[in-house]
């Protein structure tokens, strides 16, 4: 089974915040997918469907963002899924301009805090994940106050009109591995 792990944070105030675009990428998928509803189990959010031959789980923790790793635990994900190969999470990213994808095998945090909680829970870095700009902070703004506001029109847009490719960027992962992934949607 295909793990695909979506960062955000629980409640309505943030349901249009950049923190939550990983929220955003798993709602497209069940919805591109015809996967129907999240269901509420332990500490997440999750839906299971089949893309192509492949079994695939959406996970989307309930935790604040810091504790997302915590809500992988209560699954037991650890035991019942391989990391390397069967988990790619979706994240939120302030080092890139609105509406650029990165693709990682494996690797740091850079400061993220969902991605430190999940590194920390799975007590290891090889995992794969999918970063997707939320555009760069101000120089004036505090980061935390950025990714916990409303995005402007423009930005949303231009996040909501790449749901769609990143759907096709998640079904290259499941299929073909994030190399194949990395090579054809970074940018």
């Amino acid at each position: 089974m295909k793990v695909v792990v979506g960062l955000g944070n629980p409640g309505a105030e943030y349901d249009d915040t950049r923190h939550n675009v990983g929220w955003w990428v798993l709602d497209r998928l069940a919805y591109d997918w015809g996967f129907g509803p999240f269901e509420k189990r332990g500490k997440t959010l999750f839906v299971d469907g089949m893309v192509a031959e492949h079994e695939v789980r959406l996970l989307k923790p309930t935790t604040f963002m810091n504790n997302s790793g915590g809500a992988l635990i209560s699954l037991r994900l650890l035991s019942d899924f391989g990391v390397d190969e069967d988990l790619l999470v979706a994240v939120d990213d302030t080092a890139l301009e609105v509406g650029r994808v990165r693709f990682r095998p494996e690797g740091g945090t850079g400061g993220h805090n969902g991605l430190k909680s999940i590194t920390g829970a799975l007590g290891t870095d090889a995992y794969a994940r999918m970063r997707v700009g939320v555009g760069i902070a101000p120089p004036e703004e505090n980061l935390s106050d950025w990714v916990l506001s409303p995005m402007g029109p423009e930005d949303e847009d231009a996040l909501v009109g790449l749901l769609p490719e990143l759907t096709n960027a998640v079904e290259v992962w499941i299929s073909e591995g994030v190399e194949e992934a990395m090579s054809r949607f970074n940018r």
